[in-house]
């Protein structure tokens, strides 16, 4: 099985959960003996890949593109050229992402697949370029829709166009939740049928499992839980989805109860001021923390989940959310809103509506105040975690490969 897989983003350089699951899924289907080409809109390092092709789209005049967002290219609005005689030239969106087919696109006419596999609808202007030059069988991988983005609102109308158009000519839809389903067939009028649930899993190597005992980035919060402070993490872009509005009013109601208590948030995003003013505005300004911008797979990113006493999640529409399972391979206790896809699939974790900051309250001083209810929340979830794995979300995706693929060739006989 030939793979030809548009992303927009892999690890290391990376800001969401999107370019960790693009990494693992394909490191699972390599194991199972698929060739993949995975085509990225920018050009970095990726020597630790070995088990599939990195294609950056670079354009003829070009030697490098760069991304310019700070740890990714997912945020970026506009890309630098590189040229080969050292000049630059900045380009927008829209004109890199017609690059981006086109190349794409030359990829399918010169090149033998089997199938196409495109993530999200940055990449589908190129996977519909790269169907219609190809006749290929097009799966499009749905991570989340626009409105989950915008926090439940409508959102970019240009945005949801593109997913309308790249959802109802696609042959087959991955989407990593039940919810995100749902959200698909309500949104863009798509029949169930053609929607295949494929959930997340967060694998880690063996090193990144063992409970560290080295000391933590964050030192200065572990001197004060040892002197009875609780410490609550929360990680990942400061958006309007991720509910961070929320979690800082039931942090609040946490800390009118026993002051003793910090909250770190970990990430950058458009949000980012704003949540500062609003934890001033409520009186947090001595108890909650804001690092900005971590790399997600460094030491100081691990530390982040390993100093909490509680990892939260309290995001408003997350279509799945893999940071409860980084909390997890920490030793670090998860709650979660139950409107995330993970909520589907986790089992050993707390459990609270985005919106209801009273529960949320409750739930957080419970933890921070019964270390036997802490220690046995992340003994079982971490338990569940090591469980878990890539093999049968990735045996789903080969199934539907196969049989579309042997369909076409089917077509091509006749």
């Amino acid at each position: 099985m030939k793979v030809l897989m548009l992303g927009w983003e892999l690890p290391p350089h990376h800001t969401g959960g999107m370019g960790v699951v693009c990494y693992q899924m394909c490191k699972q289907l390599a194991r199972t003996g698929a060739h993949i080409e995975f085509v990225l809109p920018y050009t970095a390092d990726f020597s630790h890949i070995d088990f599939m092709k990195i294609n950056p789209a670079v354009p003829d005049e070009a030697e490098t593109v760069v991304g310019n967002a700070a740890g990714s290219t997912y945020d970026s609005q506009y890309f630098t050229y590189v040229q080969t005689d050292g000049s630059t030239r900045g380009v927008n969106m829209d004109e890199h992402q017609s690059n981006y087919a086109a190349y794409a696109k030359r990829l399918v006419r010169f090149g033998e697949y089997d199938v196409i596999h495109a993530h999200d609808w940055l990449t589908f202007r190129a996977a519909l370029a790269a169907k219609q030059a190809s006749g290929l069988p097009l799966f499009v991988h749905m991570h989340s829709v626009e409105s989950d983005r915008a926090g439940g609102h409508s959102g970019n109308p240009m945005v949801r166009e593109v997913e309308y158009i790249g959802l109802h000519l696609a042959d087959k839809i991955f989407a990593v939740s039940n919810a995100t389903k749902k959200a698909i067939m309500r949104e863009y009028d798509i029949p169930a049928d053609k929607i295949e649930v494929v959930h997340n899993a967060m694998e880690f190597e063996a090193h990144e499992l063992y409970e560290d005992t080295s000391d933590n980035a964050f030192r200065y919060l572990s001197r004060m839980q040892k002197s009875g402070y609780g410490i609550v993490v929360s990680a990942g872009r400061l958006t309007v989805q991720k509910g961070l509005t929320h979690l800082l009013r039931a942090f609040q109601k946490v800390v009118a109860r026993r002051p003793k208590s910090l909250l770190l948030i970990v990430g950058p995003g458009e949000q980012y001021v704003e949540l500062i003013e609003l934890a001033a505005e409520l009186g947090l300004s001595g108890n909650v923390i804001f690092t900005g911008h971590l790399n997600g797979t460094g030491k100081r990113w691990r530390d982040a989940f390993r100093v909490g006493n509680l990892f939260v999640m309290p995001s408003v529409s997350e279509p799945f959310g893999l940071t409860p399972f980084e909390a997890l391979a920490q030793h670090t206790p998860a709650l979660i809103s139950k409107q995330t896809g993970a909520s589907e699939i986790l089992h050993n974790v707390l459990k609270v509506d985005y919106w209801d900051t009273d529960e949320m309250a409750n739930q957080i001083a419970a933890v921070l105040d019964h270390h036997e209810l802490e220690q046995t929340l992340a003994e079982n979830g971490h338990e569940e975690l090591i469980k878990q794995s890539w093999k049968k979300p990735v045996e789903t995706v080969l199934h539907h490969y196969h049989r579309h693929a042997a369909a076409h060739k089917e077509l091509a006989y006749v």
